[in-house]
C-alpha cells in the first residue's frame, strides 16, 4: 500500500459558511412557504432541514504534526497532512487501528482515561482517529536475556520513532504500535545474545570469525546502533522510522548478581596485588643496586635474601610494618 496525499485545500471555513447559509435559507423557505401555503416548498425545505446536517460531518480540524487516513466505501481514499481546517467527502471514514493503544512515555494523539496493561496503555475514552507524526518514545519493559556466555542479564531500551508512511502503518499491519513493541523485544533479544556482559576472551561479536573485545557494558553505543538497525529492518514494512535506540538499564539478573559481584571483586583484588608485587620487586631491585653502587654495605647472598624477604613483607603487607631495631652487630 502506497501513501497518497490528498491535495485538499483548507476549505473548511468556506464550506461551513456555505452549508450553514443553505441551512438558514431552508428554514426561511419553510417559514415563508408555510405562510404562503406552498406545500411543495415546505416539503423541500423540510427534507433539507432533515439531511442538511450531514455535510457538516466532512469538516475536519488537524493540528500540526497530525494526519488522517481516509477510506471511501472501504477503499483507500487518501491521507490528509498539515494543520488546518478541511472539508472532505462526508462519506469518507477515518481509519486508525492503533487509536486506542498508547505506548509507554509516548506522546500519542487523543485524550481520555488511560489504563495500563503489561506496559501498553489503552485509552478507555472515545479514541481519536488522527495519526501523530511527532517523534515519540517507546520505553519497553526490562527483559531478562541470556548473553553469549549464558549469563542472564536484565536490559531495557528506549526507542525514539515516528510514522513515515501512514498508509503502510494503517493497512499493512494490524496495529502498528503493538507491532513496533513486539519487534523491539525480538530485536533486543537477537542482538544481546551475541555479546557478553563484560569483556570475555575468545568471543566473536561481529561475526567475522575473529575474537574481539565487544561487550554489552563496554560497547553500549555499538550495541544500541545494532539494535536500532535491527528494529528498522523489521518495521520498514509498517511505514515506521526508527530514529534512535538507547540502552536505559543494564545489570546482571538478581539470581547471579551477588556471585558476579564477588567475581569482580576477586578480579580487582588480584589485579591490585599484582601491581603491588610488581612495584615491590622494582623497589627491592633499586635498593640493592643503590647500596651496591654507593658501597654502603657489603651483603653476602644469605643476607641479601633476608633483606629481600624483609622488604617484600613490608611493601606487600596489608598492615603497617612494625620495625625491629638491631642495636648489635649485623653478623
Amino acid at each position: 500500500m502506497k501513501e497518497k496525499i490528498l491535495s485538499t485545500k483548507k476549505n473548511g471555513m468556506p464550506m461551513m459558511l456555505l452549508w450553514g447559509l443553505l441551512y438558514i435559507i431552508s428554514i426561511a423557505v419553510v417559514i415563508i412557504a408555510g405562510i404562503c401555503d406552498k406545500d411543495a416548498l415546505v416539503g423541500a425545505g423540510t427534507i433539507w432541514l432533515c439531511i442538511g446536517w450531514f455535510p457538516f460531518k466532512g469538516l475536519i480540524v488537524l493540528k500540526p504534526q497530525e494526519a488522517l487516513v481516509l477510506t471511501l466505501f472501504g477503499k483507500y481514499h487518501g491521507t490528509i497532512k498539515g494543520d488546518g481546517f478541511y472539508w472532505v467527502n462526508p462519506f469518507c471514514t477515518a481509519v486508525n487501528p492503533a487509536a486506542s493503544t498508547h505506548l509507554r512515555q509516548s506522546d500519542d494523539v487523543g485524550n481520555g482515561i488511560v489504563t495500563s496493561v503489561q506496559g501498553v496503555k489503552t485509552n478507555t475514552a472515545v479514541p481519536s482517529k488522527k495519526i501523530s507524526l511527532k517523534i515519540m518514545t517507546l520505553n519497553n519493559n526490562r527483559q531478562k536475556i541470556n548473553d553469549c556466555l549464558g549469563n542472564p542479564v536484565e536490559i531495557g531500551i528506549a526507542v525514539t520513532w515516528k510514522v513515515k508512511d501512514t498508509a503502510k502503518a494503517v493497512f499493512d499491519v494490524d496495529n502498528y504500535k503493538e507491532y513496533l513493541s513486539l519487534q523491539c523485544d525480538t530485536a533486543l533479544r537477537n542482538i544481546v545474545r551475541l555479546y557478553p556482559y563484560d569483556i570475555a576472551p575468545n568471543v566473536d561479536t561481529t561475526g567475522d570469525g575473529i575474537a574481539d573485545e565487544g561487550s554489552l557494558r563496554g560497547s553500549s553505543e555499538i550495541v544500541a546502533q545494532r539494535i536500532r538497525d535491527e528494529i528498522q529492518q523489521k518495521v520498514e514494512n509498517a511505514g515506521l522510522e526508527i530514529l534512535e535506540a538507547r540502552i536505559t538499564y543494564l545489570a546482571y539478573a538478581p539470581e547471579i548478581a551477588a556471585v558476579m559481584l564477588q567475581r569482580q571483586q576477586a578480579s580487582a583484588i588480584i589485579d591490585a596485588r599484582k601491581m603491588i608485587v610488581d612495584g615491590a620487586v622494582g623497589m627491592v631491585e633499586m635498593a640493592l643496586e643503590r647500596l651496591n653502587e654507593n658501597n654502603v654495605v657489603e651483603l653476602d647472598e644469605e643476607r641479601k635474601a633476608a633483606m629481600v624477604s624483609n622488604l617484600l613483607v613490608v611493601l606487600c603487607g596489608n598492615h603497617d610494618a612494625q620495625p625491629v631495631v638491631n642495636s648489635g652487630s649485623l653478623y
